[in-house]
């Protein structure tokens, strides 16, 4: 995986140098696009960005040449957006201000903000900010008698992109998921940074879904669900330095709750980073729901520090008591490894890999595992259920050398 993610990674960074390098210099449309200059966009807060930023996607994705749409710094307001593709050329788009969202949930009528949708060889990037103002939905108030609740906007959703960079960009206090990945083909975010609190509801810093080659690379995630959440379809996945908390850590999953989900396979999470999540690394998936499949996937080189699950296989996952629980999840986890994972638990139970009875995980490898606990209730354990690992180096808890509780503690 590493040899075809370097060399994708290549061919994309000489993609990007392509589009530099000719900035500016015109033919058949091209070169730089001011909002502001060309298509008289106001940083005032309160004048719409929405028709200047279309009227200046419409010159540049018509260009044939490589084109970059510009927003220069300062503040704007956008009430919604959709950049559609194909476009004909390479296109860019460098934000160096701040976009703000409306902040009522009731302004939207769909669960989206800004999205990017089918466009090949695009980068996002600039240092800008992209601010959901989400506080008034993270309290649901008002949620009975009103469909706002049941459509909250995603930040940013980037929807069947092929060969796309998302560099030095912020988002921020999105209503629900702070980036979407739908139907992608090799997409990386860089330096990409999340930030919401800890309380805000189901606001998953990257949720990725049926895309192939996604990168996460170097990033600073901060919110109140899953720092990045991987859902079915989702296959060869890089995820590496990234700082995860507050949040509920790295998921994959739930999985195995619809009909026709796709196998997700090939997802590699290393050097990286969780600070007072719910959960370390994690895969989950409902009991007594659907087939499915997940395979090849490898957690490696994580330091979690007051981490309350560090380390989860959760094929009991029932939140809200809205499950089966006394059935057996019937997705089927195999090549699974966890490798040089070291740190502290807010919870006894530091390792945990929970899995179906009917269909028993294959192939799990716990390799040096040193993960310390102490408070009132003891040192740190490891439980496991319906799988038998491959142990090696230190193992800190001794592997799989707790019981199992009759109820097992529902997770995040």
């Amino acid at each position: 995986m590493a040899i075809q993610f370097n060399f994708v990674s290549s061919m994309l960074i000489l993609v990007l140098l392509s589009i530099s390098s000719v900035e500016g210099q015109g033919g058949g449309g091209g070169g730089v696009i001011d909002v502001v200059a060309k298509f008289g966009a106001k940083a005032d807060e309160k004048t719409d960005l929405s028709k200047p930023l279309l009227d200046a996607w419409k010159e540049a994705c018509a260009s044939t040449s490589p084109s970059k749409i510009m927003i220069p710094k300062g503040i704007y307001f956008l009430s919604t957006t959709t950049l559609d593709g194909p476009c004909k050329a390479p296109i860019e788009l460098q934000v160096q201000g701040t976009v703000k969202a409306p902040a009522d949930p009731g302004a939207f009528k769909e669960p989206k903000w800004i999205a990017f949708n089918r466009i090949e060889n695009f980068k996002l990037f600039g240092g800008g900010v992209f601010d959901g103002q989400g506080t008034t939905a993270y309290k649901r108030e008002g949620c009975k008698g009103h469909d706002y609740c049941g459509s909250l906007p995603v930040n940013l959703r980037f929807d069947f992109l092929t060969n796309a960079m998302i560099q030095d960009i912020t988002t921020k206090d999105s209503k629900q998921f702070q980036a979407n990945v739908l139907g992608c083909k090799n997409i990386t975010f860089e330096h990409f940074t999340v930030s919401a609190p800890d309380e805000s509801p189901n606001t998953d810093g990257i949720h990725i879904g049926r895309s192939d080659g996604v990168n996460v690379l170097n990033s600073e995630i901060k919110t109140g669900d899953d720092c990045v959440s991987i859902g079915d379809g989702s296959k060869n996945l890089v995820i590496n330095g990234v700082t995860c908390g507050p949040g509920h850590g790295i998921s994959i999953g739930s999985l195995g709750l619809f009909k026709n989900e796709e196998p997700v396979e090939g997802v590699t999470v290393k050097n990286c980073t969780m600070t007072n999540t719910s959960n370390g690394v994690r895969i989950k998936t409902w009991p007594g729901a659907e087939p499915g499949t997940c395979s090849n996937i490898h957690f490696e080189d994580i330091t979690v520090t007051n981490v309350s699950s560090p380390i989860i296989i959760d094929q009991k996952y029932c939140p809200w008591n809205k499950c089966k629980i006394n059935e057996e999840s019937k997705v089927k986890l195999s090549n699974i490894s966890f490798k040089n994972i070291h740190g502290t638990s807010a919870r006894p139970e530091a390792v945990k890999i929970i899995c179906s009875a009917t269909l028993p995980c294959e192939n799990v490898e716990l390799a040096d595992i040193e993960i310390t606990h102490s408070g009132p209730t003891g040192p740190a354990v490891s439980q496991c259920s319906n799988v038998k690992p491959k142990v090696s180096g230190k193992q800190n808890p001794a592997a799989c050398s707790a019981p199992i509780p009759a109820k097992p503690t529902s997770t995040a």
